[in-house]
């Protein structure tokens, strides 16, 4: 039987808006989060009882990106920008804002491969299915930005390839 699925917020609530952080930014990270588990709530019935349910909701996450990325670009930008100060809730490493700005700076398949990778712990084949490409891209996208982010930020505390 599949637990609750408050329980699955709980469990992996953290990890989902780490990544909503990494992908789409502070600002914009909680509304990727609610709408991520909003989808997942209507979907959590049908999803098998073998299914990796961390990969499912970051899959899930990653479409919800999507959508606040493309939703942004129809808003107007203020005039005035106030700016934000990272509250470094749940973010890894968020005492050091230098390091996020540099992530936040790399091209998006970069950012996210480091992201899924990194953050959320996914495998280099899980990210491959979020893609729709191959482990090896994946694997290589993440490279590539681990590469950009110690040209651009030397001693990036990004630990090595355990996978």
């Amino acid at each position: 039987m599949k637990p609750p699925f408050e329980s699955i917020v709980t469990e992996h609530g953290p990890t989902v808006l780490r990544v909503c952080r990494a992908v789409v930014g502070v600002h914009d990270a909680e509304d990727a989060w609610s709408e991520t588990f909003l989808a997942a709530m209507r979907a959590y019935p049908d999803l098998p009882q073998t299914a990796n349910v961390e990969a499912w909701l970051v899959t899930i996450a990653h479409r919800k990106a999507i959508d606040v990325v493309r939703a942004a670009k129809r808003n107007p930008l203020p005039v005035e920008r106030m700016p934000e100060e990272p509250s470094g809730n749940g973010v890894i490493g968020s005492d050091d804002a230098g390091v996020w700005a540099a992530v936040a700076a790399l091209p998006d398949k970069q950012r996210r491969s480091i992201a899924y990778h990194y953050v959320a712990g996914l495998s280099y084949a899980e990210i491959a299915q979020i893609f729709g490409g191959t482990t090896d891209a994946a694997r290589r996208a993440a490279a590539d930005g681990v590469k950009n982010l110690r040209r651009t930020y030397p001693g990036a505390p990004l630990k090595g390839d355990t996978r």
